[in-house]
């Protein structure tokens, strides 16, 4: 049986112990802090003003994904449509930079420029050669089993990419449960995490010093995971003492999220109005900025549904490229985003 998230009323009693009691996984529970206040923030001291860049046009639309090239240019995903999209912040102008991406969603451009992609269609993760474009298939399966959705992913110091995988069906037949999986440099794939002790794994980042790994968990149903877990990243690239960070149940999670040069969080979260889910919407439809320690910093709304996703760019990296809804925003930054 899965181990859902407690009652909200009795997860917060549990909460008030002293001392953190360690659960399977090592997961400690302590008391985590919660993203519904928004009274006493420092907005203007990490964000700027939201522009609107780009507005989608097409049969479908749903907009995720955002990785600043080192060229300047912004990629971006519309994914039920699998197209991959480009802006020129230059020019000022769309365009599309890959069709039949197979339902690309997350994308991260590795240090040497190679564009990282999670194909959601084909269940698979992807290298695109910066120079020769040539698409290599990095991870497909797991123990003989085809991985469930790739969504996101990262990479740390070390070369090591981490990535989400997840479906909508608990225990899907044929295919491996939703989970969070490490490719070492040598083409090895690890699963680190891996439902029940996660439920939906969605955005992930690591640390600047490549000691911490953060992940959006983000179910929609009731008594599910809906937060942003810390966990320790040890030298070889496992996880160890778990715990959560900021909790938005029971309004929208996150969705993806980047982080800056001090370590700071800029998640992708909430929504304007309900979608037929359990989410509330306690949490606000915007970026928020959460400091390593959980708490929320600073929030800037965002002007439609759905806010999916962010990434740090520009010549200086103080600029934060949203993807949200039909739109492509930017927001400066008061600090740098992490280099790759």
């Amino acid at each position: 049986m899965p181990r859902h998230k407690p009652n909200r009323r009795r997860f917060l009693q549990q909460s008030t112990v002293t001392t953190a009691a360690v659960v399977s996984a090592g997961f400690a529970h302590s008391r985590p802090a919660t993203a519904a206040d928004y009274s006493a923030l420092s907005t203007d001291d990490y964000l700027g003003p939201v522009e609107v860049l780009a507005k989608v046009e097409d049969e479908t639309i749903f907009t995720e994904g955002p990785a600043a090239a080192p060229d300047g240019n912004v990629l971006f995903t519309n994914v039920p449509v699998s197209k991959i999209l480009k802006w020129d912040p230059r020019t000022k102008q769309l365009s599309v930079f890959r069709e039949n991406s197979n339902e690309t969603n997350g994308l991260y451009f590795a240090p040497d420029g190679s564009l990282l992609a999670c194909e959601g269609g084909t269940a698979r993760v992807t290298r695109t050669d910066a120079k020769t474009g040539e698409i290599e298939v990095l991870a497909e399966g797991y123990k003989g089993k085809r991985l469930a959705k790739p969504n996101d992913l990262c990479m740390d110091g070390q070369g090591r990419i981490y990535f989400t995988s997840r479906s909508a069906n608990e225990d899907p037949e044929g295919e491996n449960l939703k989970a969070v999986y490490r490719i070492d440099p040598d083409g090895s794939l690890h699963q680190i995490l891996a439902w029940p002790d996660i439920h939906m794994p969605n955005g992930i980042v690591t640390s600047p010093d490549n000691k911490k790994l953060y992940l959006i968990e983000a179910h929609p149903e009731a008594d599910h995971h809906r937060d942003i877990r810390a966990y320790d990243l040890n030298a070889d690239g496992s996880v160890s003492n778990g715990r959560v960070l900021i909790d938005f149940y029971p309004g929208r999670s996150g969705d993806g999220m980047c982080i800056d040069a001090k370590g700071n969080l800029y998640v992708a979260a909430g929504l304007h109005k309900t979608r037929k889910t359990s989410e509330t919407l306690d949490t606000k439809p915007g970026i928020h900025v959460i400091s390593p320690e959980g708490k929320l910093l600073a929030y800037r709304e965002t002007p439609e549904d759905t806010i999916t996703n962010c990434t740090f760019g520009g010549k200086d990296r103080k600029t934060l490229y949203v993807a949200c809804g039909t739109l492509l925003l930017s927001i400066p930054t008061k600090i740098a985003g992490k280099r790759s």
